[in-house]
Order: C-alpha cells, then structure tokens, then sequence
C-alpha cells in the first residue's frame, strides 16, 4: 500500500482471468458479496450511471460510474463522507480499477484520489479519510481476491 496525501493505491495479483475480475467488479450479485451486505447492488453500467454501494447501518451510496472499458478499466465517483448523496465532482474521490492480464490470472490496481482538495462534514470525516480508506482497500482488495479466486459455480 502506498499513497500520498490525495490517493490511495493498493496492487494486487488475482489468480483468476481478467474476465472473472471484470464481473466480480462490475456485476450486480457480485458486487453485493464482496464489497456490500450481500444482496445485489444496483449498477447501471456506463458512464453517468449510478451504482449503490451498501455498507449497511443506513450507509448507502450512489456512486456515479465515470469509465467502463471492458475489461480494462472502471472507474466511479464515490462520496463516502455523504451518504445518500449521488457523488459529483464537489464532494466525491475517484475510484479508479485497472485490470492487466498476468499469465492466467490478472494484476489489479485500484487508485483512489481525490482526498486533499475534499471537505467532509465533521459527523462522517472519520469514515471518509484517506487513513480510513487506506485501512479499507487493503480488507476489501483482500476479500475481492478470495471472492474472485472461488470455483465459478
């Protein structure tokens, strides 16, 4: 994990082709397993579109997808110090996927930025820092690699 002020970034090693990699990060039912409470999560999939992130005790959040590039690249605005809130510009970071075929699995970065220049009500900061999402990648990459990693059904 590394990162300065305005960015987490967290790379890992998938053993998994990038296509299962793609749907894990793109697909209702899976989307829901590893990164929310388990139902699908609500994703209209192209740029504009909004995707519902819930991370239950009333957390939910309407992200807004910035680039879809199948299978490379995904991207989305996220609003993590407002719940509720569609994330825009003023008031999201970055959420940034790039998927890189490694042999027969895939090298996943995940970049998120944006957190210098962004103010966030003092109710929902601790949640929303760059130290709190630092922490955060690191579980969810984690989880998305076991997750991605299982026999497909």
């Amino acid at each position: 994990m590394s990162g300065t002020d305005d960015r987490v970034e967290r790379e890992i090693s998938i053993a998994a082709p990038v296509e299962r990699v793609w749907s894990v990060l793109t697909e209702p039912e899976h989307v829901g397993r590893w990164f929310g409470m388990g139902a699908p999560t609500p994703i209209d999939l192209r740029p504009g579109g909004i995707m519902r992130l819930d991370h239950g005790k009333g957390h939910d959040f309407p992200t807004t997808i910035v680039t879809v590039d199948p299978p490379h690249c995904f991207s989305y605005r996220w609003a993590s110090g407002y719940p509720g809130v569609v994330a825009d510009e003023g008031n999201s970071t970055l959420v940034e996927f790039t998927l890189v075929p490694e042999g027969d699995g895939t090298r996943l970065r995940v970049v998120e930025s944006g957190f210098a220049d962004l103010v966030v009500p003092e109710a929902t900061r601790h949640d929303a820092s760059r130290e709190s999402h630092t922490t955060g990648w690191a579980t969810m990459t984690e989880r998305l690699q076991q997750y991605a990693e299982q026999p497909v059904a």
